[in-house]
């Protein structure tokens, strides 16, 4: 359920999101930050939430963050506009990002060796993600069709309301070592480093979103100078992290030649994911005209191979090349992105949009299995919650810059739209620009596939990573 609050929330909003807008009065840029506020507050603050895991303890961690989403989700369904609905959004992704570092620490504790348990354990784990969604869209889906969008929110307060009395009694003791407050610990919690990972990617993805609609577009001053100051922030964090002595992350882990290349096809693939279940759900109710409840059924396929390729995945890390495993779910992004965005307004959707739905779960859920097992296994039982965090970071991130880029095409596109070729005076047209950015992202991807050199993972006599740092904690 820790895992699982990102996907309810993101389905809740792809099946409500154009209800909401026409209830509100909202702009494009503001239903797109629906979904982009909780990734972007969750990325950014992954990394510092596994920090406070490790040092503080993770189980009042954990409760706590499950109470306070679900009070915010409560909130959010009293919204009296569009912006202040993106806050609460925004900030029910903090609340996310600060439960799943503590749950997935204290899994990677319990199951300190790899093996093979290991691998199904960590597979029913992210089997949260399309978990969560498929509950996000029927639900939400349902809540709406008989109420209105705002049940949608107030659903998911009472399942997690729920859940937070379940775990203070099913949630086993954090046994691990816990910190002393003085001026080490606060500078291992790596403050500026958190504030320029905000500013940075806060302000990138705002001016990739603000700039469709801005008065000047791309021109406008504020845009430029929102743009200049992320990328600057962003490079300043990069430079920060590799002269900091208790940076949050340790730069020297990407000399591994298998982590880098796997976190870099995994953040290529995962930029369109996002993307394309967002866009083709408001394609479904805003082109096609269907209700919550029937784009959450039609989205249904997600879920259900979801399950799927998760429980395969867990089966297979220890008995196959797991860069076969990456490749197929290169390949299957790729696949899936180039059919979403071919597809024309009156084209069949058992043709299209069914299997670009199932294929896109497959590379997702591949690559994350498979990346989520290395960087685990990279790092020592101390540092388990910053080693989820960092993959959990860069996929919250991904989201975070996909909308942004993504959105800037949809305006675009839709304020020029073609008038004669494949797309003319079709409505899908900028929806299908979207889905080619992501095909393209994916494709980048795919280059590095022949670069891996990983094998097996969870195979007896299998004992693991480790990181070498001047950091005694990490050793």
């Amino acid at each position: 359920m820790a895992v699982a609050m990102t996907g309810f929330l993101t389905g809740s909003v792809n099946v409500t999101s154009s209800f909401a807008a026409r209830d509100l009065g909202m702009s494009t840029a503001e239903v797109i930050w629906m979904n982009a506020a909780s990734s972007l507050s969750s990325g950014a603050l992954l990394l510092f939430f596994g920090s406070i895991a490790d040092l503080f303890g993770r189980k009042t961690m954990f409760i706590g963050s499950m109470f306070l989403f679900a009070l915010f989700n409560l909130a959010a369904g009293f919204a009296k506009n569009g912006l202040t609905l993106d806050v609460l959004n925004g900030v029910m992704g903090i609340w996310s990002a600060s439960a799943v570092p503590p749950a997935q620490g204290m899994l990677g504790v319990i199951y300190d060796k790899p093996s093979q348990r290991k691998n199904k354990v960590f597979g029913c784990f992210s089997a949260g993600n399309p978990l969560g969604f498929v509950c996000g869209i029927i639900f939400s889906g349902i809540a709406t069709q008989i109420f209105n969008w705002r049940a949608g929110f107030w659903l998911i307060a009472i399942v997690y309301a729920l859940v937070t009395v379940l775990a203070v009694f099913t949630v086993p003791n954090d046994t691990t070592a816990k910190a002393r407050w003085n001026e080490e610990t606060v500078k291992r919690l790596d403050l500026p480093g958190t504030s320029m990972t905000i500013l940075g990617v806060g302000m990138f993805c705002a001016a990739l979103s603000l700039g469709g609609d801005a008065p000047q577009g791309w021109k406008t001053p504020y845009v430029l100078a929102l743009l200049i100051l992320g990328v600057a922030f962003i490079i300043a964090f990069v430079i920060w992290e590799m002269k900091y002595p208790y940076a949050m992350i340790d730069m020297k882990i990407w000399k591994d030649r298998d982590f880098s290349l796997l976190l870099t096809i995994m953040c290529f693939g995962f930029i369109g994911f996002p993307v394309l279940s967002f866009w083709l759900a408001l394609y479904f109710q805003v082109v096609q005209g269907y209700s919550a409840l029937m784009t959450g059924v039609h989205m249904l396929p997600m879920v259900v191979m979801g399950l799927l390729a998760n429980l395969v995945a867990a089966l297979l890390l220890h008995k196959v090349s797991n860069k076969l495993l990456m490749g197929i779910g290169a390949l299957a992004y790729l696949v899936s992105f180039i059919l979403a965005a071919v597809q024309r307004n009156g084209n069949s959707y058992w043709a299209f949009s069914f299997p670009a739905l199932c294929l896109c779960v497959i590379g997702a859920d591949f690559q994350f299995n498979v990346a989520n097992m290395y960087v685990l296994s990279a790092m020592p039982p101390n540092r388990q919650s910053i080693a989820g965090s960092l993959f959990q970071t860069l996929t919250r991130l991904c989201t975070a810059v996909g909308y942004g880029i993504a959105t800037a095409i949809f305006n675009s596109v839709e304020q020029s739209p073609s008038s004669s070729g494949y797309y003319a005076n079709n409505a899908v047209e900028p929806y299908a620009a979207t889905f080619w950015f992501s095909a393209g992202a994916a494709f980048i991807g795919c280059l590095f596939i022949p670069w891996l050199r990983i094998g097996t993972q969870g195979h007896k006599g299998d004992k693991g990573r480790l990181v070498e740092s001047s950091d005694s904690d990490w050793r």
